[in-house]
């Protein structure tokens, strides 16, 4: 992978984790961004940037419109339309886009937004035991181990909007956006088998397991609701892993 490639892998993921982070102070999961509250923005680096409203993104720099439809979920095309942007727009550093659709006319609701946990909601991404369990404050997720080459399942429907090895930490690593509220991430991948932009379905296979730096075989699997890292254990069935 290239240094510009790596770059925008980062951006993606950066962008993905802070899609929701409405309140409080809250570390995003693949990056060094935060908002806080008490300062009303967004920072990087300690610098703050400005407060930005639910549903919309401040451009930081390197970002391209392309690679922020893509972290959000959406098509480049409509992130273009809400904006009032050209299709192959530039964005300039400190701009804010739309990120979300517009609210829609009355008569006419758009879904619920929030997802609220249900157990058996989700499907086990692998039969194995869990290796590490979720600790708030400490880990983002669980490791769930498996023999290295066994079938990575999706856990819900949704679409893929990363599939790469941008983020050294998480090895090959799957990011599948549910709704607008619910993201699932799969690391530690030795192969993946799906793409960006692919549209898959519950219990699709879309990678092999891999193994971890003592050789283990196992996968990271992390769900976030809102934008937070949440256990998993509260959304997949109680028997199965």
């Amino acid at each position: 992978m290239t240094e510009k490639s790596q770059r925008a892998a980062t951006q993606v993921l950066i962008a993905v984790s802070i899609a929701a982070a409405l309140s409080g102070c809250t570390t995003v999961p693949w990056g060094g961004t935060s908002y806080d509250n008490t300062s009303g923005g967004y920072q990087t680096n300690g610098a703050p940037t400005g407060a930005v409203a639910a549903g919309y993104y401040r451009v930081n720099p390197g970002d391209t419109l392309p690679a922020i439809a893509a972290a959000y979920g959406q098509r480049p095309q409509d992130l273009a339309r809400w904006n009032g942007l050209q299709p192959n727009a530039s964005v300039t550093v400190g701009q804010v886009l739309r990120v979300s659709p517009p609210p829609a006319a009355p008569g006419n609701p758009a879904p619920g937004a929030g997802a609220v946990a249900q157990q058996g909601q989700l499907v086990w991404p692998l039969r194995g035991p869990v290796l590490r369990p979720f600790m708030p404050g400490s880990t983002k997720g669980i490791v769930i181990g498996g023999k290295v080459g066994d079938p990575v399942k999706a856990a819900a429907a949704g679409r893929v909007v990363y599939a790469g090895t941008g983020i050294e930490a998480y090895g090959p690593l799957i990011i599948i956006k549910h709704s607008d509220s619910l993201i699932t991430a799969y690391g530690q991948n030795s192969t993946l088998l799906v793409k960006e932009g692919d549209a898959v379905t519950q219990g699709q296979t879309i990678g092999e397991v891999g193994a971890d730096s003592r050789g283990v075989g196992s996968i990271q699997f992390e769900v976030r609701q809102d934008g937070h890292p949440v256990d998993p254990l509260n959304w997949l069935p109680k028997t199965g892993g």
